[in-house]
């Protein structure tokens, strides 16, 4: 099988860390996750990064910060994972659907404009499969209506608008390590933040409220959770971010040659805005008028090749369908037009254009 993605990690890369970390008995807290928390800061150009268990937990703690819960409503980008609203549904807060952009996938300005009330107390903006085209504009309509913007950059590490990296453009920006992701921890995530007064809220919350010493132990000065990451974790992550860059060269090659191939049958690549670098975290096109996408999707896994949707209309799920009945049209579409191809080294690109371009061509 042709799978997706391929982790960018072999065991050799890490083995010897690895053992040092199995050689101290530290497993949490130690050298590895106050280095990899440092190398993220200073990769992205946030001040700040704080390690986490997922994106999710990230996304939930930084509405925590922000106060968020029953009657706010956080405007949410329609076309993402269910996590970008179900944190916010878990706080007994109103997610409000943004409709997104047809080219590039993301929430556009009209649509936040249109979606702002009194009860507005945050933007959740969504890098839609790691493209963070428009972030900058939606940024500065969050600033003109005094709202805080949180980025959800699960896909997007690497990513940048107008010479600005995912992590140092939003108040508050989430990352994910999930294996689906360039750089992946197994599970695991990241918060970014440039406010030096929300630091040690961050480190509480983080680590079950506790800070400084009191006696032999923890000073327990709020309530908090565990959201931390392991020194494995973080051994992993640091291999992974000192290549990044070139992984994300080596993906843009491998779309590019991936247009060539289909835009003849109909394919239209997610489009991206000219001040934009993408890490083509997934390769998402399109797919021509007329087609069936999951069929293509089946036909496809029966010749060796594994694809999937783009991602999902959240307002159309059942569960936020049946609760708010506020479909976003465009999203819906998206969500039943799309196809992520696989994207790695050494993969047979044209082995697999050839196949998709056969199914569509024979359709006809």
């Amino acid at each position: 099988m042709i799978r997706l993605i391929r982790p960018y990690i072999s065991f050799d890369e890490v083995e010897q860390d690895l053992r040092k970390v199995f050689d101290s008995g530290m497993f949490t807290r130690g050298e590895n996750v106050v280095g990899f928390a440092d190398e993220l800061a200073t990769y992205t150009g946030a001040r700040h990064a704080f390690l986490a268990t997922s994106a999710t937990t990230a996304l939930w703690l930084c509405l925590k910060r922000l106060a968020v819960g029953p009657g706010d409503e956080v405007i949410v980008s329609d076309f993402s994972f269910p996590a970008t609203a179900n944190v916010v549904e878990d706080l007994g807060a109103r997610p409000v659907f943004a409709d997104v952009c047809p080219d590039t996938f993301n929430m556009t300005p009209e649509a936040l404009k249109a979606k702002i009330t009194e009860k507005t107390r945050a933007v959740i903006f969504v890098d839609a499969l790691g493209n963070p085209s428009g972030i900058t504009k939606i940024a500065e309509i969050c600033r003109e209506n005094a709202l805080p913007l949180i980025e959800d950059a699960a896909c997007a590490l690497g990513s940048s608008e107008a010479g600005q990296r995912c992590g140092n453009i939003a108040d508050m920006t989430c990352f994910s390590f999930h294996p689906r992701k360039l750089l992946t921890t197994g599970e695991g995530g990241a918060v970014t933040i440039n406010n030096t007064d929300w630091v040690a809220w961050f480190n509480r919350k983080l680590s079950h409220g506790g800070e400084g010493m009191r006696g032999y132990g923890l000073d327990f000065v709020d309530y908090g959770y565990n959201f931390r990451m392991s020194e494995t974790q973080a051994v992993m992550g640091r291999a992974q971010l000192k290549k990044l860059d070139d992984i994300i060269a080596e993906r843009n090659e491998i779309r590019d040659a991936y247009i060539q191939q289909l835009a003849s049958a109909g394919f239209t690549v997610q489009g991206h805005g000219p001040e934009v670098v993408h890490n083509v975290q997934s390769l998402v096109f399109r797919i021509p008028e007329g087609c069936d996408r999951d069929t293509l999707i089946t036909r496809l896994r029966e010749v060796g090749i594994e694809t999937t949707l783009g991602t999902y209309a959240l307002s159309a799920t059942t569960y936020y369908h049946k609760r708010y009945n506020d479909v976003q049209p465009v999203a819906s579409r998206l969500q039943d037009t799309t196809l992520t191809l696989p994207c790695y080294a050494d993969l047979d690109v044209e082995y697999v254009c050839e196949q998709l371009v056969g199914l569509v061509t024979k359709r006809k």
